[in-house]
């Protein structure tokens, strides 16, 4: 079945360069680089242990991020490999890496699975420990790694319903590729469940929580965030209205809900929407649509606090959202009025600002049941449905401030899953750095 799929692959990758290409028109970082996804790197002179982190893009970048602060902190001599897909997963890497590893970072997209590809890759680079943040499995990778001795991780694993449906179609396959792992950190007993069913050996999976509950918000950060809420609300205090992480189709959605309140009610007359999409490459495209809709938008790159006649204000830059909810009263969070799976409401749940999502949530089931058996997240299907909850928590100062300090609760009752994959990854340090000094 490897063998197949191998081959389905190679016929594949012209398609895969050509929509690289294609995307390239609008964004030319993914014409860049390319010789790193086929697996063409420098070879690496150090002979010190490397650690190698797979994180496919910015979310996952992100949850990696106290990973391995923790472990660098606690293993100076160690060297860190980080790989991506995507370019925004690369920018997250330089700017939230960089500064804490310096010398000790090497980072790379990650190369085809194939076994030309991969075999350079690894040669080249000799790294120690492959740690896959969240659920990325890549069946000759996972089989590459094995061949040659080499620990492999599943860090804060998940594996909805339709995730495991999809893996069940190939049981083959599948199996073959999990019984490559070494240990999966999974972060529920049903995304653990799932796993064993699809083939994992029960022995090899733990169950730890979610890592992105392990949500530091230090002092710095409360302050800025505080000074950002200062600025948007202005002299006559408006309120804020945070709209994150939203894709196509639900802009719209957002601003036909945004229109109905300031429309319907005087008292939301002077409300301000703060509008993030999910990609970058859609800023222009959000902005025109704002404008088209006769809203009057300011961008957060044009610097400066929105003045009273800016309606809407973009969040066109990029590692701010973090600090965007805990300037806000209220935040959706998207990627779940359309069928993504939704984003991380562990964020404004941890500020103690109540969410608002679609029902689309099957990639963050777990936290959105956590979130919702105590009133702090509220699911809508529709624009109206959408306008309905936003009027109530904001016409309820005292419900809203309750149903967030309930989610900021659940934030901190459900940490420590950080600690116990630290744990997990320090466990394979005797067989993955067998014979290297540390």
């Amino acid at each position: 079945m490897r063998n197949l799929y191998t081959w389905l692959f190679r016929a594949a990758v012209p398609l895969i360069l050509l929509r690289l290409w294609w995307r390239g028109r609008r964004e030319p970082a993914y014409r860049q680089r390319l010789r790193e996804r086929l697996g063409r790197v420098p070879v690496r002179a150090s002979r010190a242990p490397l650690i190698w982190v797979h994180s496919v893009s910015v979310g996952e970048t992100l949850a990696a991020v106290p990973v391995i602060e923790q472990l660098a902190a606690r293993h100076p001599h160690w060297q860190w490999l980080v790989t991506t897909t995507t370019p925004t997963g690369s920018e997250r890497v330089g700017a939230a890496l960089k500064p804490l590893l310096g010398g000790r970072l090497l980072h790379y997209y990650l190369p085809y699975d194939l076994p030309e590809c991969l075999r350079p890759f690894l040669d080249a680079l000799r790294p120690n420990l492959l740690v896959i943040i969240e659920t990325e499995l890549w069946p000759n990778l996972l089989a590459l790694c094995a061949e040659r001795g080499m620990p492999t991780l599943l860090a804060n694993a998940r594996l909805s319903e339709k995730s495991a449906r999809g893996y069940g179609r190939f049981p083959r396959l599948t199996r073959a590729m999990l019984n490559n792992l070494t240990r999966v950190v999974a972060q529920y007993p049903a995304d653990a469940g799932r796993f064993v069913e699809l083939g994992l050996p029960q022995e090899r999976v733990v169950v730890s929580g979610n890592i992105k509950f392990d949500l530091d918000i230090d002092l710095g950060m409360v302050s800025e965030a505080q000074a950002l809420a200062h600025q948007w609300r202005g002299r006559d205090h408006r309120r804020v209205w945070l709209a994150a992480s939203t894709h196509a189709g639900e802009e719209e959605v957002v601003l036909d809900a945004f229109a109905r309140l300031r429309c319907g009610h005087k008292s939301f007359e002077d409300l301000l929407l703060v509008l993030v999409p999910r990609h970058p490459q859609r800023f222009d495209d959000v902005a025109r649509l704002c404008r088209d809709r006769g809203f009057r938008l300011l961008r957060r790159s044009d610097g400066g606090p929105p003045g009273p006649e800016h309606q809407v204000l973009l969040g066109d830059t990029m590692g701010e959202l973090l600090k965007f909810y805990g300037a806000c009263e209220l935040a959706f969070v998207g990627g779940s009025l359309v069928p993504v799976g939704g984003h991380n409401m562990i964020e404004p749940a941890a500020w103690g600002v109540p969410v608002i999502c679609g029902p689309h949530l099957h990639n963050f089931a777990a936290v959105a049941e956590l979130l919702s058996r105590v009133g702090a997240l509220a699911v809508v299907e529709d624009a109206e449905n959408l306008a309905q909850q936003v009027r109530k928590w904001l016409e309820d100062d005292r419900a809203r401030r309750s149903a967030g300090a309930r989610g900021r609760d659940v934030a901190q009752e459900n940490s420590g899953a950080l600690l116990r994959l630290l744990e997990e990854i320090e466990k394979l340090q005797e067989s993955a750095f067998r014979g290297v000094a540390d």
